[in-house]
Formats: C-alpha cells, sequence, structure tokens
C-alpha cells in the first residue's frame, strides 16, 4: 500500500532525481516546450510553475529580486536562462494567477510504449501566436500527432 508516500521516485537515486529536475526545467525555460514522458513532465511541472511565481514575486514592487534570482539560480543549471526567466517569462504571467503549463498528449514512444507528452507554457512570446510560430517551423503539432496515430493504427490493423 502506498500510504502517505509524495513523490516520484522514476527509478533513479535522489542526486540523479535532482539532476534530472534541474535540465528538464533548464530546457522547458530555455526552449519554451519540450517533449518528454508524462511521469518525468508529472514530476517536474510543480517545481517549474514555483519557480515563474518566484520571478514573478522578485520582479513586483516591493519584492526582492536579488534573493528571487538567488532563488531560481539553484535550481536552474545556466545562467542565460535564469536571466530569460526573469525579463522574458515572467512578465508573461504577470495578470495570471497561476496555470503556466501546458502538457499535450502525443502519444506512445516508439521503443519502449512510453506515454510522451509536450510540455509547454501557456503564453507564447515576443508576439508569436501558436499558428505563427507552427507555419515557421514548417509542420503543426497537430498534424505530427495525428500524422503518428495514424501510423500506429496502421500498424495495429496489420497484426
Amino acid at each position: 500500500m502506498k500510504h502517505r508516500v509524495a513523490g516520484r521516485k522514476l527509478g533513479r537515486d535522489s542526486a540523479q532525481r535532482s539532476a534530472l529536475l534541474r535540465g528538464l526545467v533548464t530546457e522547458l525555460f530555455r526552449h519554451d516546450r519540450i517533449s518528454t514522458t508524462e511521469a518525468k513532465a508529472r514530476f517536474m511541472r510543480g517545481d517549474a510553475e514555483h519557480l515563474i511565481t518566484i520571478a514573478k514575486r522578485g520582479l513586483a514592487d516591493g519584492g526582492n529580486n536579488v534573493h528571487a534570482h538567488r532563488l531560481a539560480a539553484t535550481v536552474i543549471t545556466d545562467p542565460d536562462v535564469t536571466k530569460r526567466l526573469f525579463n522574458d517569462i515572467a512578465p508573461r504571467f504577470t495578470e495570471r494567477p497561476g496555470g503556466y503549463t501546458r502538457m499535450i498528449k502525443i502519444g506512445p514512444r516508439m521503443g519502449d510504449g512510453a506515454e510522451m507528452v509536450v510540455l509547454e507554457l501557456v503564453e507564447k512570446g515576443s508576439g508569436e501566436s501558436a499558428k505563427g510560430a507552427d507555419k515557421k517551423r514548417g509542420s503543426s503539432l497537430g498534424s505530427r500527432m495525428r500524422e503518428a496515430t495514424g501510423r500506429l493504427r496502421g500498424k495495429q490493423e496489420e497484426k
């Protein structure tokens, strides 16, 4: 029974889990969107949202900006990403009370069948709409998801 046991182990010891968390959060803030397993996304989502809240409080009137930078720097591994959090990401969410991330399921991974998700920040940066960003990239996330599910259905029908 799993009564009163919090957190996820993800098959790692505590040092590996903290390194995984720091790497995932850093890459999320660097790229605004990452693709990972559902378990890892759920594991790091709360900490990423908490860091955005810390940055918002540091930027608010009467907030201690230096202390907030130091708290964020303990988790984020790249100083440039820490600056990006405070200069670009946190100001986007000043009016939003929470829920800064979104998880979109994209189906199972081909190798081991692990459920994959795209974890992204809700507010788009630098005036880009979601459609404009997809046109620049060449193919939209929706079309890739439809293509992947079509391939999976085709394989299931062959069996």
